[in-house]
C-alpha cells in the first residue's frame, strides 16, 4: 500500500480548519499545521484555544511556524508535504493567491491543493449581495489555480450542521424553536447538511483520490437532504410537539437583506441561496467537472440530521 501522504492544513484553528487538521491525523496522514509562532507560545489563550492546540499536540500533528503573509515560511511548510489544504477564513479568502505562489516557487512536487471553499458551489450558485462579491473571490481564487497548473480538489460541503441545525435553520434564531418556526420561501426547497466531522472525513479520502483529481468534489449523503418542512416536521417527531410556522417571502428576505446590518445581511443572502434559489441541490454532477463524496465513499458512515438532531433531545 502506498505512504498516505503528507499533509499541510493553512487555517487549521479556524471553524473548518480544526475538523480538517484532526481528520488528517485520524486517517493516518502526517500531518503538519501552519501556525503563528506567537500563537502557539502564547499564555492568553482562550481555554477552547488551548484545548485545540492540546488535541493537535495528542493527535500527533505538527505544528510548522510560519504565515500566509511570510513568503519563505510558506515555501519551508509547502517543501514537507505532498498536499496542502487551506481553511483560511474570508478575510484571507483573496490572499490565497500568496499559497499559489508558495507552491510553485517551493519546486516541491505538490499532489493537490485544495483552496477553502467548504461551501456552496461558486461558479455554479445564484447569489445576491452582499455575499455574491465574497463568493466571487473563490470563484478568482478557482481561476488562479487552474491557471497554476498546480492539480487540485474543489470541495462543496454545503450547509455544516453545527451552523444550520442548532436553530433548525433560522436565520435570526438563537436557539431551537418553543413555539414557531420562521421559515423562508415556501419551505420546500431542498438543502444539504453535513457534519463538520464528515467534512473532515470526506475531504482527507479525496486527497490521495484519482477520481477528484481536478475536480469538483460535492458532499451529498442521501439522508441529509431536507427541505426546511421537512426538517421541521422531524424536529417535531422527536419533541411531540407541533409549531406555528411562518413563512417570510423572497421580497421580505431581500429587503431584510437591504436594511439589515452586515453580519445579518450577509446571513440572509446565504439562507437566499440555499432555501430560494436551492443553490445545494439544484446543481446536476456532470462527470466532466464534478462527483459525489457519499457514491465515491459509501463506507463512510456520515451522521444523519435525524441522528444529528439527537444531540438536543
Amino acid at each position: 500500500m502506498a505512504a498516505k501522504s503528507r499533509i499541510l492544513v493553512i487555517g487549521p484553528t479556524g471553524y473548518i480548519g480544526k475538523h480538517i487538521v484532526l481528520a488528517s491525523a485520524r486517517h493516518g496522514h502526517p500531518t503538519f499545521a501552519l501556525v503563528r509562532e506567537t500563537a502557539a507560545a502564547a499564555v492568553d489563550l482562550t481555554p477552547a484555544q488551548a484545548k485545540l492546540f492540546e488535541d493537535l499536540e495528542a493527535a500527533g500533528v505538527t505544528l510548522v511556524h510560519g504565515d500566509l503573509y511570510d513568503h519563505a515560511s510558506l515555501v519551508r511548510a509547502v517543501n514537507q508535504v505532498d498536499v496542502v489544504i487551506s481553511t483560511v477564513g474570508f478575510s484571507q479568502l483573496k490572499d490565497q493567491t500568496k499559497i499559489i505562489d508558495a507552491i510553485k516557487d517551493s519546486g516541491a512536487d505538490i499532489k493537490r491543493f485544495l483552496p477553502s471553499e467548504f461551501g456552496v458551489d461558486v461558479d455554479r450558485g445564484h447569489f445576491v449581495e452582499p455575499v455574491k462579491s465574497m463568493l466571487d473571490i473563490k470563484v478568482q481564487i478557482r481561476r488562479a489555480v487552474e491557471a497554476s497548473g498546480i492539480p487540485y480538489t474543489f470541495v462543496v460541503s454545503n450547509c455544516f450542521a453545527g451552523y444550520f441545525l442548532p436553530t433548525l435553520a433560522q436565520a435570526e434564531a438563537t436557539g431551537l424553536p418553543t413555539d414557531k418556526v420562521i421559515i423562508l420561501g415556501d419551505g420546500n426547497v431542498k438543502a444539504m447538511f453535513v457534519d463538520e466531522d464528515d467534512v473532515g472525513t470526506y475531504t482527507l479520502r479525496a486527497v490521495d483520490d484519482p477520481r477528484t483529481l481536478n475536480k469538483v468534489l460535492y458532499m451529498k449523503p442521501p439522508a441529509n437532504i431536507l427541505s426546511h418542512n421537512e426538517l421541521v416536521s422531524l424536529w417535531e417527531k422527536k419533541v411531540g410537539k407541533t409549531f406555528e410556522r411562518v413563512y417570510v417571502s423572497e421580497e421580505e428576505i431581500l429587503k431584510k437583506i437591504q436594511v439589515s446590518p452586515v453580519t445579518l445581511s450577509l446571513s440572509y443572502a446565504i439562507y437566499h441561496s440555499v432555501f430560494i434559489n436551492g443553490d445545494h441541490t439544484s446543481i446536476e454532477i456532470e462527470p466532466s467537472f464534478g462527483v459525489e463524496a457519499s457514491e465515491l465513499y459509501p463506507d463512510v458512515k456520515y451522521i444523519s440530521v435525524d441522528e444529528y438532531l439527537n444531540h438536543y433531545l
